[in-house]
């Protein structure tokens, strides 16, 4: 067999193999069942689950927050954008500006899917029960609150 011809099927061997390899571990497919869900953080906090990506990097992400219920979140922002969230759960009550006003909150039930601007200052209230939200966006996220009352 002329030499060129080997190296040739060489070549073409190493490409299979690595295309082959490449395509497995390259398989972007994630299925996580309810039961595969972990919830971590504290007792009488919301609890985080990642489903998807890393939130602490400029990528991509999916988590869900399980809010107990009568927690209530003071006006805060978040950078990343952009940030969707779906009511997957509960009622959730969210309203918009800088200082907490109940009179702003808006009732999203289960179902609801709506967008936040970037540093968009908001607040929220699981005021019936148990909430669960999901959350989309693009990382590196923060949670940055302002003093209410400054001193």
């Amino acid at each position: 067999m002329n030499a060129r011809v080997v190296y040739l099927l060489l070549a073409i061997g190493t490409v299979g193999l690595s295309a082959s390899a490449y395509a497995q571990s390259a398989d972007p497919s994630i299925v996580k069942v309810p039961t595969d869900i972990e919830y971590k953080g504290l007792t009488g906090a919301p609890q985080r689950a990642v489903l998807f990506g890393d939130p602490t990097k400029p990528e991509m992400y999916v988590e869900r927050l399980k809010i107990p219920a009568g927690m209530k979140s003071q006006p805060h922002w978040h950078p990343d954008y952009p940030r969707t969230v779906a009511v997957l759960s509960g009622t959730f009550y969210f309203g918009k500006g800088e200082q907490w006003d109940e009179s702003n909150l808006v009732a999203y039930p289960a179902g609801t899917f709506y967008s936040e601007p970037a540093k968009s200052p908001h607040f929220w209230w699981a005021k019936d029960g148990e909430v669960i939200i999901q959350i989309t966006a693009i990382g590196p996220t923060a949670c940055v609150y302002r003093e209410l009352h400054p001193h």
